[in-house]
């Protein structure tokens, strides 16, 4: 009798042992499915993030040459206000000094003299072209006299 029970509960044992086998085989299989899984997400999100990088890297490049674009034309535009700058104190200068010799000259002949409409002495303000320029010769050998 007890050799039976034993070859029951040994065959029980046997199917008990098989079907853990088999669950345990069936768990293998899934984890290395959803290793896979895992594995592929992995590689995919991988490769957007290199996407990404490369993406961010060519964005900045083109914001690097923008910017020295940029810059050059902002050292051209302050070497040409320099110029300019330069080019506004020698036009001042000159024109303190034409003021000073219009006071020399106002002073020598004794008399007030109207010039503000002389191109000579103040070339931005336009003569109209439908009145002649005329020199006249008094004015003209005051001036040469006071030289």
């Amino acid at each position: 009798m007890s050799s039976g029970k034993r070859t029951s509960s040994g065959s029980e044992g046997d199917e008990r042992y098989a079907m853990m086998d088999e669950k345990k085989r069936k768990r293998m299989i899934s984890n290395r499915e959803s290793a896979r899984r895992s594995r592929m997400k992995k590689d995919l999100h991988m490769r957007d993030l290199n996407n990404q990088i490369s993406n961010f890297k060519n964005s900045n490049s083109k914001i690097v040459e923008e910017i020295n674009t940029v810059r050059q034309l902002y050292v051209a535009v302050e070497a040409e206000n320099q110029s300019l700058r330069a080019q506004m104190a020698e036009l001042r200068n000159k024109l303190e000094s034409l003021e000073m010799v219009l006071s020399y000259v106002r002073g020598a002949c004794g008399r007030s003299m109207d010039i503000s409409q002389d191109p000579l002495i103040r070339p931005w303000q336009v003569v109209p072209q439908s009145l002649p320029v005329m020199a006249s010769p008094g004015r003209f050998c005051k001036f040469i006299m006071f030289w």
